[in-house]
């Protein structure tokens, strides 16, 4: 089963949907290939109130897109050097995102947008096949004992509150079996 995640399944707050994007599956079609990677750790970055959003100090043409529809990119550079990949959640209005930290064998998200070809011409697209990168639910099924939070990583200017929010998912697994033609699961 494939199936895109929906608008209205984005739509929701961020908090819920951070958790459940674990065990999806980020897709990117380029160069006429397309490559699949289970999403295995994300951050959730919640709106005005959050000093580690980037919506927190309101709305600039560099987090514009955070503002307007769930289910686009949010793309960033970081020190000029590593894109940033984030998909918009919630309400239109309100600036809330997820960043894609890590994929099954790829840990980082600089080293992720790198291996998978995503840079700033896919800020502010829609998350769907034409604009190929887009978000897919495989049937995989995660359970919440397989899911880990911490806090953020790399967000000390936030303060000593939005610091230590535990609004890192990431899903722990010893090992992921992947049987030909069979499903995945997690061991």
């Amino acid at each position: 089963m494939r199936k895109i995640l929906s608008r209205a399944f984005l739509a929701q707050s961020v908090l819920r949907v951070a958790p459940r994007l674990l065990g999806k599956f980020l897709v990117r079609r380029f160069r006429g290939k397309e490559r699949a990677c289970l999403i295995t750790e994300v951050e959730a970055y919640d709106g005005p109130g959050d000093l580690a959003c980037h919506g927190a100090k309101g709305r600039t043409k560099r987090n514009e897109v955070m503002f307007g529809e769930a289910g686009r990119w949010y793309v960033y550079l970081v020190h000029g050097l590593y894109s940033m990949l984030n998909i918009i959640t919630g309400s239109q209005g309100y600036p809330a995102g997820i960043l894609v930290r890590g994929v099954e064998g790829i840990e980082g998200p600089g080293r992720l947008t790198k291996a998978l070809h995503i840079g700033r011409a896919l800020n502010g697209k829609k998350a769907v096949k034409k604009g190929g990168l887009w978000t897919e639910d495989r049937g995989f099924k995660v359970r919440s004992s397989q899911i880990k939070r911490t806090p953020r990583i790399g967000v000390d200017y936030a303060g000593k509150v939005w610091v230590k929010k535990p609004y890192r998912f990431i899903l722990k697994v010893k090992k992921i079996n992947r049987p030909t033609g069979g499903p995945i699961t997690l061991i």
